[in-house]
């Protein structure tokens, strides 16, 4: 299946399965839609067939480190009613070839340019980013807050993802995570952060 296609139809003897190839890792996947009864049996048809494959079941945290070091946005730590598509990065999902909701208001901040931006970030002192921890400049001024933060297992360091002052989002910026009071020293990058 094509990348954000569906399809619809019998999966492990279920009729009206739709089956979705809008994995959210950055590593391909699927996600599978059902009524709440045939959970258990899909469940076990799943893990029957990949059992010579090793498969285990891994739960939101390792997805949300997947995506994050991906550099995918996660509604209600990245993105949320407060930024806007042209702040996180997305504008490229943003088509005003047509109207939408809001979309006066973001045509308006298109043609004046935004005021922060969302940035990736790797550690480059010992701490781990967590959401909602204050980004400073080198003087220990506020220029933005962390969204997502987390210590990548296959990177072997601590990244993130912010919103910052659009002075300080350019790529190899040296920007500070408090860090219970202290300022522990990251520098821009541009995601994703695995290649």
């Amino acid at each position: 299946m094509e990348y954000y296609t569906f399809k619809k139809g019998k999966f492990a003897g279920i009729d009206n399965v739709v089956v979705s190839a809008t994995g959210y890792t950055g590593a391909g996947g699927f996600e599978i839609y059902f009524d709440n009864e045939h959970a258990e049996k899909i469940w076990d048809a799943i893990f029957t067939a990949g059992e010579p494959f090793g498969i285990k079941p891994i739960g939101l945290g390792a997805r949300d480190t997947l995506r994050l070091e991906m550099g995918f946005c996660l509604y209600g730590n990245d993105i949320n009613d407060t930024t806007s598509p042209l702040e996180a990065g997305l504008g490229w999902v943003t088509k005003f070839t047509k109207d939408f909701v809001n979309s006066d208001a973001l045509q308006a901040q298109k043609q004046q340019g935004v005021t922060k931006k969302l940035v990736g970030f790797e550690m480059i002192d010992r701490g781990i980013p967590r959401h909602d921890y204050e980004i400073v400049d080198a003087d220990g001024n506020n220029i933005g807050t962390v969204t997502s933060g987390t210590q990548s297992p296959s990177l072997q360091k601590a990244i993130g993802m912010g919103y910052v002052k659009n002075e300080f989002a350019k790529e190899g910026s040296e920007i500070f995570i408090s860090i219970r009071d202290n300022k522990v020293k990251a520098k821009v990058v541009k995601p994703p952060f695995s290649k």
